[in-house]
């Protein structure tokens, strides 16, 4: 198969929106990473985005939509998902809600399961794309599973963990503002839960629910939740944390000068849209890579989740 690099122009919008309704796979841009599309009610659609991946299938898949109307058609949003929904929506916001019987989504996607993590992102390209598809999209990041998520186009199609020539297109708008994937938020006993840390601060969430959230990771065989699995986000290279560099490492600086700094200044916004590009850099140099400490609170709490999945022993 061959890949098409698509620009996101009428042309190319109508292109990959032909493609979807044929059942194809396309690399989207979003705020977050860049994701794998497929028509979330297809499910041999669905099911070519796990061959283009070589996902588990027990991996839930993320749904995009274009506005939260939408959303009130596949999912019971209760009044704190509304509240949520209309802080953070569009944005790198998932809220995982009971799937309403009358859906029509693919099993596939929930992997069986009775709940849907839904979210509306606010990248003018994908929005563009989805009311031109007219129809939700399940939308994994863009490369093979497990693998460093894709912040550009060129990720996407790289010999590395990409996935050129197994999905039809990829529509290049450039790369991606936030740099790591949307928190999940699901209702855990009736508890609005933390699942998945990312590019909505847990603190901003807490502060609209009027309460701090309760953290679950999920169970790392059976996840309820993307990004859940002990091993993710992993570059071929031993990865350690919290390090100060050593020789014959390729070192991720963090509030310090140096030619893989992930911030000179410190900077969390800065660090986290430049984290998957940097270790995608540094892996490509063959030698083990060190992270310096990186602060646990705010984006720093996404970033550090993905670098501790990145490290986890690898089956």
């Amino acid at each position: 198969m061959q890949t098409l690099r698509l620009i996101p122009d009428t042309d190319g919008l109508t292109r990959a929106s032909d493609l979807l309704s044929d059942g194809q796979t396309v690399a989207i841009p979003t705020e977050t990473v860049y994701g794998l599309a497929a028509d979330a009610r297809n499910g041999e659609a669905v099911a070519r985005i796990y061959q283009a991946k070589g996902r588990p299938s027990f991996n839930p898949l993320i749904v995009h939509l274009p506005d939260a109307a939408a959303v009130a058609a596949i999912a019971t949003v209760t009044p704190q998902a509304q509240a949520l929904a209309d802080a953070f929506w569009p944005g790198a916001l998932t809220l995982v809600l009971p799937l309403r019987d009358d859906a029509g989504i693919a099993g596939l996607v929930t992997a069986g399961l009775d709940t849907i993590g839904l979210r509306v992102p606010a990248h003018p390209v994908a929005r563009a794309l989805l009311r031109a598809f007219g129809g939700p999209l399940a939308a994994p990041s863009a490369n093979a599973s497990g693998r460093i998520s894709p912040t550009s186009a060129d990720h996407v199609l790289s010999k590395d963990g990409g996935l050129n020539g197994r999905i039809a297109a990829v529509l290049d708008a450039g790369p991606c503002d936030v740099g790591v994937e949307s928190t999940i938020i699901g209702w855990v006993d009736g508890q609005a839960t933390l699942l998945r840390p990312g590019g909505i601060p847990a603190e901003a969430i807490a502060q609209v629910l009027g309460h701090p959230l309760a953290r679950h990771d999920g169970d790392p065989v059976a996840p309820s939740a993307p990004g859940q699995l002990s091993s993710h986000y992993a570059p071929n290279a031993a990865l350690r944390l919290n390090a100060t560099p050593v020789a014959g490492e390729t070192h991720l600086a963090f509030g310090s000068d140096g030619p893989f700094t992930l911030s000179a200044n410190g900077d969390l916004t800065q660090a986290a849209a430049r984290l998957f590009d940097m270790l995608r850099q540094a892996d490509a140099l063959g030698r083990p890579i060190s992270v310096a400490p990186i602060p646990d609170h705010g984006l720093g709490a996404a970033i550090n989740d993905r670098l501790k999945r990145a490290a986890a022993p690898r089956d």
